[in-house]
């Protein structure tokens, strides 16, 4: 391990939640260093957990280890699971979909459950409401600085157990390519798709040339029109839509200094399907 711990929940920073999971881990280790992935997860939305987890997992050193706590079924029988992933990471979170990307993209090597009787702050056994604190940031505290090897975790469970969330694989139909819409780039409204830029790219549409855009929701069109490829933002004018190759190398869909989800009122997951066409010359 690195001794450096990202932490990602919902709970946001308006009171001392966030503090007290970071209180849990000073205290296992004074020099573990500790930070923050986000805390503005949408109350409740797994799927935007599992998102954020890919979006940013790879670009830390392997060995960081990550918990991720968005848990509306906290107190259940959902079960408590530390991973390795592919890429050489830990995430310790709820088994409740929340690696629904990550085991796609990167590969889960092995799964381990927590095991409370060891892992589990000391005097909270009352407590059932709170295992962010109690037992997700104590257990990836505790493994980040070396206190317990990814064996002391727990017993190891099959990986083909975790529960994951449905998703729509990209893929190429007649002339069109079509996807899902896998998240929003919350600040400014964009609408981020499953999409990768070399599927694009074998409809052989240029730069600056026109490519139609369809948005259904399950089943029903709430939009469609014919808009502009783009390198940037620069190759529209203010309040055009344009279709764009993100951050993370896949197809996205803006309005030029607006909010295309609030406008249209799109939102995510695999029920939200994209549709590029190329226009006929």
């Amino acid at each position: 391990m690195n001794k450096a711990l990202v932490l990602q929940s919902d709970f946001g920073i308006s009171d001392g939640a966030v503090s007290a999971m970071h209180g849990v881990a000073n205290s296992v280790d004074h020099d573990l260093k500790l930070f923050d992935l986000t805390h503005d997860i949408p109350p409740y939305d797994i799927w935007e957990a599992s998102y954020r987890l890919w979006q940013t997992v790879t670009y830390w050193k392997d060995g960081t280890v990550f918990v991720s706590v968005v848990d509306p079924g906290v107190g259940s029988t959902r079960r408590s699971v530390a991973v390795q992933t592919g890429s050489g990471h830990y995430v310790i979170t709820p088994d409740n979909g929340s690696l629904t990307h990550i085991a796609r993209t990167e590969g889960i090597e092995a799964v381990r459950e927590i095991d409370e009787s060891v892992n589990r702050l000391p005097k909270s056994g009352e407590s059932y409401t709170f295992h962010g604190r109690d037992i997700y940031a104590y257990t990836g505290a505790r493994l980040a600085s070396g206190v317990i090897s990814f064996e002391g975790v727990g017993p190891e469970l099959p990986v083909s157990s975790l529960v994951h969330l449905p998703v729509k694989e990209a893929r190429m139909v007649d002339h069109s390519v079509e996807g899902m819409i896998d998240i929003l780039d919350i600040r400014f409204g964009n609408l981020w798709t499953n999409i990768s830029r070399d599927l694009f790219k074998t409809m052989d549409v240029p730069y600056g040339g026109a490519i139609e855009v369809e948005i259904r929701h399950d089943g029903r069109t709430i939009y469609r029109n014919v808009m502009t490829f783009g390198r940037s933002f620069a190759d529209t004018h203010k309040g055009e839509p344009l279709v764009y190759i993100n951050s993370l190398d896949n197809m996205a869909v803006a309005i030029n200094q607006g909010s295309f989800a609030k406008a249209y009122g799109i939102r995510t997951g695999s029920n939200w399907v994209v549709i590029f066409r190329k226009m006929e010359e």
